[in-house]
Protein backbone atom coordinates (compact mmCIF):
# COMPACT_ATOMS: atom_id res chain seq x y z
CA UNK A 1 0.00 0.00 0.00
CA UNK A 2 1.29 3.29 -0.82
CA UNK A 3 2.31 5.73 2.31
CA UNK A 4 0.60 9.10 2.45
CA UNK A 5 3.61 10.76 2.12
CA UNK A 6 4.93 9.22 -1.34
CA UNK A 7 3.60 11.53 -4.00
CA UNK A 8 3.01 10.09 -7.19
CA UNK A 9 5.31 11.37 -9.99
CA UNK A 10 4.40 13.64 -12.81
CA UNK A 11 4.65 12.18 -16.29
CA UNK A 12 6.80 14.70 -17.16
CA UNK A 13 9.71 12.89 -15.96
CA UNK A 14 11.84 13.55 -18.70
CA UNK A 15 12.79 16.45 -17.93
CA UNK A 16 14.70 14.74 -14.56
CA UNK A 17 18.56 15.43 -13.59
CA UNK A 18 20.23 12.23 -14.72
CA UNK A 19 20.44 9.22 -12.18
CA UNK A 20 24.02 8.60 -10.94
CA UNK A 21 24.67 11.84 -10.12
CA UNK A 22 25.14 13.73 -6.61
CA UNK A 23 23.62 16.74 -5.18
CA UNK A 24 25.08 20.11 -7.26
CA UNK A 25 27.09 18.19 -9.48
CA UNK A 26 23.94 16.96 -10.62
CA UNK A 27 21.84 20.27 -10.99
CA UNK A 28 24.68 22.14 -12.56
CA UNK A 29 25.19 18.98 -15.43
CA UNK A 30 21.21 19.10 -15.44
CA UNK A 31 20.86 22.95 -15.84
CA UNK A 32 24.16 22.78 -18.42
CA UNK A 33 22.42 20.31 -21.07
CA UNK A 34 18.98 22.66 -21.01
CA UNK A 35 20.94 25.52 -20.71
CA UNK A 36 22.55 24.29 -23.81
CA UNK A 37 19.32 23.43 -25.38
CA UNK A 38 17.95 26.19 -25.33
CA UNK A 39 21.43 28.42 -26.47
CA UNK A 40 21.15 25.73 -29.60
CA UNK A 41 17.62 26.58 -30.57
CA UNK A 42 18.02 30.16 -30.33
CA UNK A 43 21.02 30.17 -32.88
CA UNK A 44 18.67 27.81 -35.26
CA UNK A 45 15.89 30.23 -35.07
CA UNK A 46 18.66 33.21 -35.68
CA UNK A 47 19.55 31.47 -38.70
CA UNK A 48 16.14 30.62 -39.75
CA UNK A 49 14.56 34.49 -39.26
CA UNK A 50 17.83 35.86 -41.27
CA UNK A 51 17.34 33.70 -44.25
CA UNK A 52 14.03 34.25 -44.64
CA UNK A 53 14.19 37.83 -43.98
CA UNK A 54 16.76 37.83 -46.73
CA UNK A 55 14.71 35.79 -48.98
CA UNK A 56 12.06 38.18 -49.44
CA UNK A 57 14.48 40.31 -51.65
CA UNK A 58 16.00 43.76 -51.80
CA UNK A 59 14.22 45.29 -48.84
CA UNK A 60 15.92 49.16 -50.43
CA UNK A 61 14.00 48.90 -53.46
CA UNK A 62 10.43 47.42 -51.47
CA UNK A 63 11.38 51.14 -49.30
CA UNK A 64 12.03 53.07 -51.75
CA UNK A 65 9.95 52.27 -54.69
CA UNK A 66 10.23 54.69 -57.60
CA UNK A 67 12.58 56.92 -55.45
CA UNK A 68 14.79 53.45 -55.77
CA UNK A 69 16.66 55.19 -59.27
CA UNK A 70 16.10 58.63 -58.68
CA UNK A 71 17.88 58.81 -55.52
CA UNK A 72 20.87 56.93 -55.47
CA UNK A 73 22.36 58.66 -52.80
CA UNK A 74 19.44 57.29 -50.24
CA UNK A 75 20.45 54.09 -52.41
CA UNK A 76 23.74 54.30 -51.15
CA UNK A 77 22.92 55.15 -47.43
CA UNK A 78 20.82 51.94 -46.71
CA UNK A 79 23.47 49.74 -48.47
CA UNK A 80 25.93 50.70 -46.27
CA UNK A 81 23.86 50.80 -43.62
CA UNK A 82 22.45 46.97 -44.14
CA UNK A 83 26.20 45.86 -44.92
CA UNK A 84 24.58 45.07 -48.54
CA UNK A 85 27.75 44.80 -50.35
CA UNK A 86 29.06 41.47 -47.77
CA UNK A 87 28.37 38.67 -48.59
CA UNK A 88 25.20 36.70 -46.52
CA UNK A 89 27.21 34.89 -44.32
CA UNK A 90 29.08 37.88 -43.19
CA UNK A 91 26.23 40.28 -43.01
CA UNK A 92 24.54 37.08 -40.86
CA UNK A 93 27.59 36.82 -38.41
CA UNK A 94 27.39 40.58 -38.07
CA UNK A 95 24.02 40.73 -37.08
CA UNK A 96 23.87 37.82 -34.85
CA UNK A 97 27.38 40.00 -32.94
CA UNK A 98 24.83 43.05 -32.80
CA UNK A 99 21.99 40.42 -31.14
CA UNK A 100 24.64 39.44 -28.56
CA UNK A 101 25.89 42.99 -27.63
CA UNK A 102 22.31 44.15 -27.71
CA UNK A 103 22.92 46.16 -30.82
CA UNK A 104 19.52 45.40 -32.75
CA UNK A 105 20.90 47.93 -35.50
CA UNK A 106 18.67 50.76 -37.16
CA UNK A 107 15.13 50.69 -38.59
CA UNK A 108 15.60 51.16 -42.54
CA UNK A 109 12.06 53.14 -42.82
CA UNK A 110 12.47 55.42 -39.37
CA UNK A 111 16.18 56.06 -39.23
CA UNK A 112 15.78 55.54 -35.56
CA UNK A 113 18.02 52.84 -33.60
CA UNK A 114 15.67 49.24 -33.58
CA UNK A 115 16.07 49.19 -29.63
CA UNK A 116 14.58 52.61 -28.75
CA UNK A 117 11.78 52.02 -31.38
CA UNK A 118 10.62 48.52 -30.06
CA UNK A 119 10.94 49.42 -26.46
CA UNK A 120 7.60 51.02 -26.16
CA UNK A 121 5.90 47.88 -27.92
CA UNK A 122 7.59 45.51 -25.82
CA UNK A 123 6.86 46.72 -22.64
CA UNK A 124 2.89 47.33 -23.99
CA UNK A 125 2.81 43.51 -24.63
CA UNK A 126 4.39 42.46 -21.88
CA UNK A 127 2.07 43.81 -19.66
CA UNK A 128 -0.98 42.41 -22.28
CA UNK A 129 0.70 39.46 -21.44
CA UNK A 130 1.04 39.44 -17.86
CA UNK A 131 -2.43 40.63 -17.27
CA UNK A 132 -3.80 37.90 -19.60
CA UNK A 133 -1.62 35.12 -17.39
CA UNK A 134 -2.37 36.56 -13.92
CA UNK A 135 -6.61 35.90 -14.91
CA UNK A 136 -6.24 32.54 -16.97
CA UNK A 137 -3.84 30.88 -14.24
CA UNK A 138 -6.48 31.07 -11.25
CA UNK A 139 -9.28 30.87 -13.23
CA UNK A 140 -8.35 27.87 -15.30
CA UNK A 141 -7.48 25.82 -11.88
CA UNK A 142 -10.93 27.18 -11.03
CA UNK A 143 -12.42 25.92 -13.64
CA UNK A 144 -10.74 22.43 -13.33
CA UNK A 145 -11.99 22.22 -9.67
CA UNK A 146 -15.60 23.01 -10.17
CA UNK A 147 -15.30 20.26 -13.05
CA UNK A 148 -13.59 17.56 -11.43
CA UNK A 149 -16.28 18.70 -8.55
CA UNK A 150 -19.07 17.38 -10.52
CA UNK A 151 -17.60 14.58 -12.45
CA UNK A 152 -20.29 12.82 -14.48
CA UNK A 153 -23.15 14.75 -13.38
CA UNK A 154 -24.68 17.48 -15.44
CA UNK A 155 -22.29 20.91 -14.51
CA UNK A 156 -19.21 18.88 -15.27
CA UNK A 157 -20.82 17.97 -18.84
CA UNK A 158 -22.03 21.64 -19.37
CA UNK A 159 -18.51 22.77 -18.67
CA UNK A 160 -16.63 20.74 -21.20
CA UNK A 161 -19.04 21.47 -23.66
CA UNK A 162 -18.76 25.02 -23.44
CA UNK A 163 -14.68 24.57 -23.03
CA UNK A 164 -14.47 22.75 -26.14
CA UNK A 165 -16.59 25.09 -28.15
CA UNK A 166 -14.42 27.86 -27.05
CA UNK A 167 -11.06 26.29 -27.95
CA UNK A 168 -12.38 25.56 -31.01
CA UNK A 169 -12.27 29.39 -31.86
CA UNK A 170 -9.13 30.89 -33.00
CA UNK A 171 -8.18 34.13 -31.54
CA UNK A 172 -9.27 36.47 -34.14
CA UNK A 173 -12.87 34.98 -33.87
CA UNK A 174 -13.29 34.96 -29.91
CA UNK A 175 -11.85 38.75 -30.20
CA UNK A 176 -14.55 39.50 -32.88
CA UNK A 177 -17.32 38.02 -31.23
CA UNK A 178 -16.10 40.43 -28.16
CA UNK A 179 -16.25 43.39 -29.97
CA UNK A 180 -19.46 43.08 -31.08
CA UNK A 181 -20.93 41.80 -28.18
CA UNK A 182 -19.10 44.16 -25.99
CA UNK A 183 -18.10 47.16 -27.65
CA UNK A 184 -20.21 47.84 -30.87
CA UNK A 185 -23.05 45.95 -31.35
CA UNK A 186 -24.92 44.91 -28.19
CA UNK A 187 -23.66 46.45 -24.79
CA UNK A 188 -21.09 48.98 -26.66
CA UNK A 189 -19.22 49.07 -22.85
CA UNK A 190 -15.85 49.51 -24.38
CA UNK A 191 -13.78 51.01 -26.55
CA UNK A 192 -13.40 48.89 -29.61
CA UNK A 193 -9.53 50.29 -30.12
CA UNK A 194 -6.68 51.30 -28.55
CA UNK A 195 -6.35 54.93 -27.95
CA UNK A 196 -3.56 55.96 -25.95
CA UNK A 197 -1.29 59.16 -25.96
CA UNK A 198 2.23 59.17 -27.55
CA UNK A 199 3.92 59.73 -24.31
CA UNK A 200 1.47 57.60 -21.94
CA UNK A 201 1.11 53.55 -21.67
CA UNK A 202 -2.68 51.83 -22.78
CA UNK A 203 -2.84 51.09 -19.39
CA UNK A 204 -3.40 53.90 -18.48
CA UNK A 205 -6.42 53.63 -19.31
CA UNK A 206 -7.98 50.54 -17.71
CA UNK A 207 -11.05 50.21 -20.09
CA UNK A 208 -8.88 49.76 -23.20
CA UNK A 209 -6.75 46.79 -21.78
CA UNK A 210 -10.33 44.61 -21.06
CA UNK A 211 -10.91 43.48 -24.33
CA UNK A 212 -7.43 42.63 -25.54
CA UNK A 213 -6.75 40.68 -22.51
CA UNK A 214 -10.43 38.88 -22.23
CA UNK A 215 -9.69 37.54 -25.80
CA UNK A 216 -6.37 36.21 -25.15
CA UNK A 217 -7.62 35.32 -21.35
CA UNK A 218 -10.56 32.96 -23.80
CA UNK A 219 -8.52 31.58 -26.22
CA UNK A 220 -5.55 29.50 -24.10
CA UNK A 221 -7.70 29.02 -20.42
CA UNK A 222 -9.80 26.06 -22.16
CA UNK A 223 -6.77 23.95 -23.25
CA UNK A 224 -5.08 24.73 -19.48
CA UNK A 225 -8.45 23.63 -17.95
CA UNK A 226 -9.35 20.58 -19.69
CA UNK A 227 -5.36 19.39 -19.21
CA UNK A 228 -5.22 20.18 -15.23
CA UNK A 229 -9.15 18.15 -14.75
CA UNK A 230 -7.43 15.56 -16.44
CA UNK A 231 -4.24 15.64 -14.19
CA UNK A 232 -6.83 16.02 -10.93
CA UNK A 233 -9.06 13.04 -12.04
CA UNK A 234 -6.00 10.48 -12.33
CA UNK A 235 -4.36 11.67 -8.86
CA UNK A 236 -8.07 11.52 -7.16
CA UNK A 237 -8.39 7.99 -8.48
CA UNK A 238 -4.81 6.96 -7.34
CA UNK A 239 -4.29 4.96 -4.35
CA UNK A 240 -2.94 6.78 -1.64
CA UNK A 241 -5.83 9.31 -2.28
CA UNK A 242 -8.18 6.47 -1.44
CA UNK A 243 -6.20 5.77 1.15
CA UNK A 244 -6.60 9.22 2.67
CA UNK A 245 -10.38 8.89 2.55
CA UNK A 246 -10.44 6.07 4.40
CA UNK A 247 -8.43 7.32 7.15
CA UNK A 248 -11.04 10.38 7.12
CA UNK A 249 -9.15 12.80 6.02
CA UNK A 250 -11.51 16.07 4.67
CA UNK A 251 -12.40 15.78 1.03
CA UNK A 252 -11.08 19.57 0.99
CA UNK A 253 -7.68 18.47 2.51
CA UNK A 254 -7.36 15.83 0.04
CA UNK A 255 -7.94 17.75 -2.58
CA UNK A 256 -5.29 20.92 -2.14
CA UNK A 257 -2.39 19.12 -0.11
CA UNK A 258 -2.82 16.02 -2.53
CA UNK A 259 -4.60 16.27 -5.69
CA UNK A 260 -3.56 19.58 -6.49
CA UNK A 261 -0.62 19.60 -5.84
CA UNK A 262 0.40 16.59 -8.35
CA UNK A 263 -1.98 17.96 -11.02
CA UNK A 264 0.35 21.16 -10.67
CA UNK A 265 3.20 19.91 -12.45
CA UNK A 266 1.51 19.04 -15.95
CA UNK A 267 -0.23 22.44 -14.95
CA UNK A 268 3.08 24.13 -15.12
CA UNK A 269 4.06 22.37 -18.67
CA UNK A 270 0.62 23.31 -20.49
CA UNK A 271 0.93 27.06 -18.71
CA UNK A 272 4.47 27.73 -20.10
CA UNK A 273 2.96 26.33 -23.46
CA UNK A 274 -0.05 28.32 -23.36
CA UNK A 275 2.03 31.87 -21.88
CA UNK A 276 4.60 30.89 -24.94
CA UNK A 277 1.43 30.85 -27.51
CA UNK A 278 0.16 34.01 -25.68
CA UNK A 279 4.06 35.90 -26.87
CA UNK A 280 2.49 34.88 -30.73
CA UNK A 281 -1.42 35.24 -30.30
CA UNK A 282 -0.80 39.01 -29.05
CA UNK A 283 0.35 39.38 -33.44
CA UNK A 284 -3.71 38.97 -34.06
CA UNK A 285 -4.82 39.92 -30.73
CA UNK A 286 -2.97 43.68 -31.07
CA UNK A 287 -3.68 44.02 -34.75
CA UNK A 288 -7.44 43.55 -34.28
CA UNK A 289 -7.90 45.97 -31.31
CA UNK A 290 -4.70 48.41 -32.83
CA UNK A 291 -2.94 47.80 -29.72
CA UNK A 292 0.51 49.35 -29.52
CA UNK A 293 2.64 46.15 -28.84
CA UNK A 294 5.08 43.97 -30.76
CA UNK A 295 2.25 42.48 -32.80
CA UNK A 296 1.03 45.74 -34.17
CA UNK A 297 4.57 46.61 -34.78
CA UNK A 298 5.70 43.54 -36.23
CA UNK A 299 2.67 43.80 -39.14
CA UNK A 300 3.47 46.95 -39.69
CA UNK A 301 7.36 46.57 -40.17
CA UNK A 302 6.67 43.61 -42.36
CA UNK A 303 4.17 45.89 -44.48
CA UNK A 304 7.27 48.94 -44.71
CA UNK A 305 10.38 46.22 -45.15
CA UNK A 306 11.76 47.42 -42.36
CA UNK A 307 13.86 43.83 -41.65
CA UNK A 308 15.86 44.96 -38.85
CA UNK A 309 12.30 45.65 -36.92
CA UNK A 310 11.48 42.51 -37.97
CA UNK A 311 14.63 40.22 -37.13
CA UNK A 312 14.68 42.00 -33.64
CA UNK A 313 10.95 41.19 -33.13
CA UNK A 314 11.28 37.70 -34.35
CA UNK A 315 14.09 36.63 -32.04
CA UNK A 316 12.16 38.52 -29.00
CA UNK A 317 9.50 36.34 -29.46
CA UNK A 318 11.40 33.05 -29.82
CA UNK A 319 13.70 33.97 -26.59
CA UNK A 320 10.16 34.23 -24.69
CA UNK A 321 9.29 30.93 -25.92
CA UNK A 322 12.61 29.16 -24.90
CA UNK A 323 12.95 31.14 -21.42
CA UNK A 324 8.95 30.35 -20.24
CA UNK A 325 9.87 26.53 -21.28
CA UNK A 326 12.90 26.47 -19.41
CA UNK A 327 11.34 28.05 -16.25
CA UNK A 328 8.87 25.37 -17.14
CA UNK A 329 11.10 22.51 -16.67
CA UNK A 330 12.97 23.85 -13.97
CA UNK A 331 9.54 24.58 -11.95
CA UNK A 332 8.38 20.60 -13.12
CA UNK A 333 11.72 19.29 -11.62
CA UNK A 334 11.61 21.22 -7.92
CA UNK A 335 7.72 20.01 -7.96
CA UNK A 336 8.39 16.28 -9.15
CA UNK A 337 9.54 14.46 -5.85
CA UNK A 338 11.01 11.50 -7.59
CA UNK A 339 12.54 13.64 -9.89
CA UNK A 340 14.18 16.06 -7.13
CA UNK A 341 15.60 12.08 -5.14
CA UNK A 342 17.16 11.22 -8.48
CA UNK A 343 20.18 13.81 -7.66
CA UNK A 344 20.97 12.04 -4.14
CA UNK A 345 20.21 8.97 -5.34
Amino acid sequence: MTDLGTIVASPLEEVAPPRGQHGAAAWFLWIARRLGLAVLTLWLVSILVFLATAALGDPIRAILGRDYNANPGRVAELEKLLNADASIFSRYFDWLGGLLTGDLGTSLASGRPVSELISGPVQNSAMLVFLAAIVMIPVSFLIAMISVHYRRRRPDTVIQTVLLAIAGLPEFVIGVLLLALLATTVFKVFPAVTISSPTGHPWDNWKVMVLPTLTLVLWVSPYVSRIVRASLLEVIDSEYVELARLKGIPEGVVMRKHALLNAIVPGIQVIALQLAFLAGGVVVVETLFSYPGIGLQLVDSVRNHDVQVVQALSMIIASVYVVVNLIADLLSILLTPRARTAISS
